[in-house]
């Protein structure tokens, strides 16, 4: 057996069994952009713009933009958080789902109506349940 297939067959068991380690942000949120997106300082004093994943809100000129953005900073605003990033977007800003102690923002803003699930990017099944209820009864939205 060559050295290189020995080596793969010693990796590929580590690779299947190992989880993928995604990567965490924690700071504090210092701006709140929109009701989809805020700034964390990170303690490297690094500031990063953070698209909250799987959701969707209205800009701050369209109607209810000032209401979802005002939710948002209830919710996190010079808050510690913690951000599970999913990915970058096309402008260069950080996707993630966002944790302030143990409220997931993401999740939260829908759940009050102040936000929708953006279907086409979505992969948690637990999101559309909550925007169902909220327009269900009527909350934000």
């Amino acid at each position: 057996m060559r050295p290189l297939s020995r080596f793969l067959l010693l990796l590929v068991p580590l690779l299947v069994t190992q989880p993928a380690l995604a990567a965490e942000l924690l700071g504090r949120v210092v701006a709140i952009q929109d009701g989809d997106t805020l700034t964390l300082l990170t303690p490297e004093r690094r500031q990063v713009r953070v698209r909250l994943y799987g959701i969707d809100a209205p800009e701050s000129r369209q109607p209810y933009g000032t209401r979802a953005r005002q939710e948002l900073s209830d919710l996190a605003f010079n808050r510690q958080a913690r951000v599970l990033v999913e990915d970058t977007d096309r402008y260069g800003r950080t996707v993630g789902r966002v944790w302030v102690g143990s409220t997931d923002v993401n999740a939260a803003l829908v759940c009050r109506g102040a936000a929708w699930v953006y279907r086409q990017y979505n992969r948690d099944p637990g999101l559309p349940p909550l925007e169902a209820e909220a327009r269900t009864t009527r909350r934000g939205l």
